[in-house]
């Protein structure tokens, strides 16, 4: 999670190995019931990625060296603890749009590998937890959550957490505080929300791991563009996982998540009150099916 930007000792510090086992950790923890698909649905999907990976193995004609040199990658990723960030990284948009595809509310993308639930919950108006010192540039975010006909919903639950103006996200980094830039806010009873915060920077994935070692030899960048994540729900509605982004960003239209879509574009302003900046975005959630 490195940027171009001069790093805090104690976050750069970190490694891919020990955010990628913090990541593993916090996926088993949580995700301990196993999906119900069939027999014959687990033999369908297996079935098919196999035959679909030997089918690229004999039309680029691998070799054994290549194939070894996979081998030992897949070995290493599991060593490394980064099949979390692997697989949201690489495949999870596809999965986000296959499991969206029926929406008509606000538009989600890929929730990735370092959301932590059980953040600290705030009413409207609140302030993310941060150093006294935290840098960047202050953040308004504000907005309104109905349902799909427009209906404020009250009480509302908007789960916001980010990296920081260095690019780190706080407990798969080492030096920051346990909650920093996470936080849970209710919103009031008109579905109104106000959350100061800062602006978070663009930053690459972890290169140093496994990961980095594909990203090299494939030649790819690592940069993923600034964001808010979030996920918003009330009762009675489906809870929506979406990331916002901010114009300007040059990895906007290069995102290596492919998570970025039009809709989840941020419009930025100068506040008033010269204290930083601000932006709307209102969420429309669907009703449970």
């Amino acid at each position: 999670m490195s940027t171009d930007s001069p790093l805090s000792p104690s976050e750069a510090a970190g490694t891919a190995a020990e955010a990628g086992a913090g990541a593993t950790a916090r996926f088993l923890a949580a995700r301990t019931a196993s999906a119900t698909s069939s027999q014959e649905r687990v033999a369908q999907l297996a079935g098919r990625a196999i035959r679909a990976l030997n089918d690229v193995i004999l039309e680029e004609k691998v070799t054994y060296d290549e194939y070894n040199a996979l081998k030992s990658w897949l070995i290493t990723v599991g060593e490394t603890g980064e099949w979390p960030l692997f697989l949201d990284v690489w495949l999870e948009h596809s999965i986000e749009e296959v499991a969206n595809e029926d929406r008509h509310g606000s538009k989600g993308t890929i929730e990735g590998p370092y959301y932590v639930p059980d953040s600290p919950i705030q009413k409207s108006p609140a302030t993310l937890s941060m150093r006294d010192d935290e840098p960047g540039t202050p953040l308004l975010f504000q907005g309104q959550v109905t349902d799909v006909e427009g209906t404020p919903m009250e009480g509302a639950r908007v789960e916001i957490w980010q990296a920081d103006d260095l690019g780190f996200y706080s407990q798969f980094a080492p030096g920051l505080p346990e909650w920093n830039l996470r936080g849970t806010v209710i919103a009031d009873d008109t579905g109104h929300f106000e959350i100061n915060t800062v602006q978070p920077a663009p930053y690459q994935i972890p290169t140093d791991g496994a990961c980095g070692q594909l990203i090299k030899a494939a030649g790819w960048h690592a940069w993923r563009p600034a964001h808010l994540h979030l996920k918003v729900s009330a009762p009675g509605h489906q809870l929506i996982t979406t990331q916002l982004y901010f114009p300007g960003d040059p990895h906007n239209a290069d995102d290596i998540a492919s998570a970025v879509k039009p809709e989840l574009m941020l419009d930025l302003a100068d506040r008033k009150d010269g204290q930083g900046r601000v932006t709307t975005y209102d969420f429309r959630l669907d009703p449970e099916a």
